[in-house]
């Protein structure tokens, strides 16, 4: 708002791109979010493909996407425009598989987000009956020292959930603000505890990235520190 202007300052954009596999309850956990980004000022616009991305003019405008798209496949000019967002400044958030199980297709996809989701390890072989609960298991999401002071962890403390636990590969252009280690069982292959990151953030040209590996589903999303931490996430992210 300019000097002695009376108009109110021009409402951020937020573009919410969602789909891909329905067992993320995509559309579920994307409205959970739609209100708290009105009510930040935020005009959210809603596609259910990545193609929005290729239209160059309109990805110039937006401050924030939001991405749910779980195994889905993108094309060459939607990701370059993407990444071209992204690196003019365009923040770039989401969670679990939206945003760490994309474009499998796209391996510069994978550079840009800097984390990978690799599997899940799940119950003992004998208790499964194929359903997704097969890999839902109790861990701690815990806290790095750099967690203590950042806005989108600071106050939040180590924390337990019972979901799918994931094993992320990832580089070290990462800032990683909390992680999970996975256990090592009797039926398991590996010979030692493994742990991946499970919030990070990410600076790409002038863009900031957020990713929590927590939010499988609704339930999950709607435990209070998994939903404070995607929050403010979300805020942080935005340009």
């Amino acid at each position: 708002m300019t000097a002695g202007s009376s108009e109110p300052p021009a409402a951020r954009i937020a573009l919410v791109v969602r789909g891909g596999w329905d067992g993320h309850q995509p559309v579920e956990t994307t409205e959970m979010f739609i209100p708290f980004l009105e009510e930040n000022g935020f005009t959210v616009r809603v596609e259910e493909s990545p193609a929005v991305y290729a239209d160059a003019d309109y990805m110039a405008t937006v401050d924030l996407i939001v991405q749910t798209n779980t195994m889905s496949t993108i094309e060459k000019d939607q990701f370059e425009g993407l990444r071209a967002a992204v690196e003019a400044g365009t923040g770039l958030a989401g969670w679990h598989g939206g945003i760490a199980d994309s474009y499998r297709n796209n391996s510069d996809y994978l550079q840009l987000i800097g984390g990978q989701f690799a599997s899940h390890p799940g119950k003992a072989p004998e208790e499964r009956t194929g359903e997704q609960s097969d890999n839902y298991m109790p861990h701690t999401i815990e806290m790095t020292e750099a967690a203590a002071t950042h806005p989108i962890t600071q106050g939040i403390s180590d924390f337990e959930l019972t979901t799918e636990q994931y094993w992320v590969l990832h580089d070290d252009y990462i800032d990683v603000l909390a992680t999970t280690t996975q256990a090592v069982r009797a039926w398991d292959p590996w010979t030692r505890p493994v742990t991946s990151p499970a919030l990070w953030t990410r600076q790409w040209g002038k863009g900031r990235i957020f990713v929590s590996t927590p939010g499988h589903r609704v339930e999950v999303l709607e435990d209070e520190n998994v939903r404070t931490i995607i929050e403010r996430g979300l805020l942080w992210a935005a340009r």
